[in-house]
């Protein structure tokens, strides 16, 4: 990744996310309470933008699979992958208020791509409705099993590493960066739009590590073709016991991601409140549950407020992060 990142650049990304505090009060909704009460007639469109196959293709799938009996119609799911979810998120963002739109979004587009792209026309948190939250994923730093690269110190030690990113601006990236910053490795980032083509250019040795979620890289791990060296989490997880945090390696990189689903601002309250319920009882589905057990993902299932909240803290704590490493981007 390059470090000709500007300090007007970081001041442009703090001011993107300084609107988060406005919207700790949630999205506005709008219309009269018997407004959509027929909701839904048809089938909902369910957008990720994010490429098939990887963690947030999955759970979107998982999820709306389970929402459907509630709902009473079809989730149809559509791939729109770029720009960390910025793409598919804006087109549903920009369509009516109905409820027949939603997508699927995540922390990391809020909290660290304002810190390496600018975008004045970003998604806005005040300009979003959170449906539900859904899942918080680890990241680990992986290599293919067939490197000589054994442990972290054998990685940041190479003369230089690519490693691939889910794209700009993404959990991955930002993991990378600044450990590989920290260990004064040279170092470059390689990104693809979503984890999974991520995985395969790691499985083809295009590149050397990626930092990718549990989801996408533990049956290659348990397959013997990627070789875990850390985890950038506070704790060891239970999944990967016997691998080791980057903070026990000495490098202070806890990065993680949260996924949640949006909606328009301005749905009636009786479409709201059926989306909302309908996919309160999809993560009571018994599927659902195994689903989540069977892909290495926790639990995130906080009010409007917290989850709201989260971002702005996030946010600050990632730019502080990189102010500490002294890590610098460019888009």
């Amino acid at each position: 990744m390059s470090e000709s990142y500007t300090r007007r650049r970081v001041l442009a990304a703090l001011a993107a996310v300084s609107v988060l505090p406005v919207a700790a009060c949630g999205g506005v909704k709008g219309g009269s309470d018997d407004a959509g009460s027929d909701y839904p007639t048809r089938a909902v469109n369910f957008t990720v933008p994010f490429a098939a196959g990887g963690s947030g293709d999955l759970i979107s799938r998982a999820v709306a699979k389970a929402a459907e009996k509630p709902l009473g119609q079809s989730i149809v799911i559509a791939n729109k992958p770029g720009a960390n979810g910025a793409v598919g998120g804006k087109e549903v963002l920009a369509s009516s208020p109905d409820g027949y739109n939603i997508a699927l979004a995540v922390k990391s587009l809020f909290a660290i791509t304002p810190l390496v792209v600018e975008d004045p026309t970003a998604i806005q948190p005040d300009k979003m409705e959170i449906v539900t939250t859904l899942v918080q994923e680890d990241y680990v730093l992986v290599v293919n099993a067939q490197s000589p690269y054994q442990t972290v110190e054998d990685l940041v030690k190479a003369p230089s590493v690519k490693y691939a990113t889910a794209g700009v601006g993404t959990g991955g990236q930002l993991s990378q960066a600044l450990l590989f910053k920290g260990a004064g490795t040279k170092a470059t980032d390689v990104p693809f739009d979503g984890g999974a083509p991520a995985v395969t250019a790691l499985l083809g040795k295009q590149v050397d590590a990626l930092s990718g979620s549990l989801a996408e890289t533990m049956e290659h791990i348990k397959a013997g073709k990627l070789r875990p060296l850390a985890i950038f989490s506070t704790e060891r997880s239970e999944f990967l016991p016997e691998v080791p945090t980057a903070k026990e390696k000495g490098y202070d990189v806890v990065v993680d991601q949260r996924r949640f689903i949006i909606a328009p601002v301005g749905l009636p309250e009786a479409v709201s409140t059926k989306l909302e319920q309908a996919f309160a009882e999809a993560r009571k589905d018994s599927a659902y549950e195994t689903f989540l057990k069977d892909n290495y993902m926790e639990r995130w299932e906080v009010s409007d407020e917290e989850a709201r909240q989260h971002l702005k803290d996030s946010a600050a704590q990632f730019e502080s992060l990189a102010q500490k490493f002294g890590l610098t981007f460019k888009s």
